[in-house]
């Protein structure tokens, strides 16, 4: 399967990277362009995929074409592409703020898969939400969904839940990092390297997320087995809770939902 991608901006290269890092998709299957030559092509040539000098020829060369622009080109682009989306072709889209019914509005016949991805997908732990629209088939799903499911997750998810999902997963990554940079400043003013605490931090981070994910207890669940009666978790916990942490999460991912959805 030859997969083209109109645009190679930040979140289109993490997709590309996370494939050939684990060797989902050959590099001479990829086909890119995007408006900024001096930053795609040598990008192409470095990882050994094809650079093209349109977005009309990534169209004609791909099987399946990747959307990854900003919202107020997306529909210019896909009409500029629109004669190259013959019979069989498919359009997968990560563009923020479109949902299917507008793409039908320049496309209407050509299968859109809607997704969602966050910047894990480079290290192959990514997150990504997945919608169809209904010219799309049982199969291209399928395609779609392995694709991603071999640089992370993928969950299936209401169109009028993209907003939700994309404060949950795709800018989680930012507000995690915080939390781990915030715990390394602590470990720094009690004596640690800022890198030693940045590491512990980190690793801890990690193992508690995986064992969220093996474990058949809620959050809460867990954290009542490391809080001992009387003992230091716990006194963390009340002093994060009375500074507002929970508040404070949830305000901050009540705050990317109303941007996301322009309000």
């Amino acid at each position: 399967m030859k997969i083209g991608f109109i645009g190679a901006g930040n979140m289109g290269r993490a997709i590309i990277d996370g494939w050939l890092k684990v060797a989902a998709v050959s590099p001479k299957d990829i086909y890119i362009h995007s408006a900024h030559k001096a930053s795609y092509e040598p990008y192409a040539k470095q990882n050994g995929l094809n650079a093209v000098d349109s977005n009309l020829a990534v169209a004609k060369a791909a099987d399946v074409v990747v959307l990854a622009v900003k919202p107020n080109i997306a529909l210019d682009a896909l009409k500029e592409v629109q004669a190259a989306l013959t019979t069989g072709k498919w359009v997968i889209t990560m563009v923020s703020g479109l949902n299917l019914a507008d793409y039908a509005t320049v496309v209407p016949n050509v299968p859109v898969l809607r997704i969602m991805p966050n910047v894990n997908v480079a290290i192959g732990a990514g997150m990504t939400a997945l919608i169809g629209n209904a010219a799309l088939t049982a199969e291209q799903y399928a395609a779609g969904q392995k694709l991603f499911d071999a640089i992370g997750a993928t969950s299936e998810v209401a169109e009028k839940d993209f907003s939700t999902f994309s404060a949950l997963a795709g800018s989680s990554p930012a507000y995690v990092y915080f939390f781990i940079d915030a715990m390394a400043r602590a470990g720094v003013k009690h004596g640690l390297s800022k890198a030693a605490a940045t590491k512990i931090a980190a690793q801890a981070t990690l193992g508690s997320a995986e064992m969220v994910l093996k474990s058949d207890k809620i959050p809460f669940d867990l954290i009542d087995q490391v809080s001992s009666p009387g003992g230091t978790t716990v006194a963390g916990l009340l002093a994060m809770e009375e500074a507002g942490f929970m508040t404070s999460v949830v305000k901050g991912i009540d705050a990317t939902i109303a941007k996301e959805l322009g309000e």
